[in-house]
C-alpha cells in the first residue's frame, strides 16, 4: 500500500484526486502502476486502477491478470470494479472506503456479485487512515478549508 500511496502523492502536479494503484504478480513483484490522471489527460477512464491494469497487461503481455493483486488507496468505483473482474484479478486490496461511490462493498459490491463468473478476494482498510488523510487534505484544499 505504501507504493500505491507514493503514486497517489505524485498526482500533486495535477488537479487529479490523489489515488494511486499498483499491480503485483503472483511473486509479489510490481508489474503495473497507475495514478489518477483524468484532469491531466482529459480521459474520463484514467482512474488509477485502470491505468495500473493497463500497465500490468502490457508488462505481462496478456489481459488476463489471474494470480495478480491490485492494491489501491481508495475503494474502486463501478468502472474500476468491473475492470478488475474482467481482467480476472485474483485479489483487490484497498485503503480508504468510499461510501459515496465505492463498488467493492460500500455502496455496491460488484466484485462479489454471485451473478458474475469471477470474484476476486477483497482485503479492505489497509492503511486506511493514511489513505483517507491524503484524500481529506486534497478536498479540504479544494474547498479552501484549513
Amino acid at each position: 500500500m505504501r507504493l500505491a500511496l507514493e503514486q497517489a502523492v505524485l498526482t500533486a502536479a495535477s488537479a487529479d484526486v490523489p489515488v494511486g494503484a499498483i499491480v503485483l504478480d503472483a511473486d509479489a513483484e510490481v508489474v503495473g502502476v497507475g495514478r489518477n490522471a483524468r484532469e491531466l489527460t482529459g480521459d474520463p477512464t484514467a482512474h488509477a486502477e485502470v491505468l495500473a491494469l493497463r500497465s500490468a497487461a502490457a508488462a505481462l503481455g496478456t489481459w488476463r491478470l489471474s494470480g495478480c493483486t491490485l492494491v489501491v488507496t481508495l475503494e474502486p468505483c463501478t468502472m474500476c470494479a468491473g475492470a478488475l473482474v474482467l481482467a480476472r484479478v485474483s485479489r483487490v486490496v484497498f485503503g480508504a472506503a468510499d461510501p459515496k461511490a465505492g463498488a467493492v462493498g460500500s455502496l455496491w459490491d460488484v466484485v462479489r456479485d454471485r451473478r458474475i463468473n469471477h470474484r476476486p478476494e477483497v482485503v479492505s482498510g489497509v492503511l486506511a487512515p493514511e489513505c483517507g488523510s491524503l484524500l481529506r487534505d486534497f478536498f479540504e484544499g479544494r474547498r479552501g478549508v484549513s
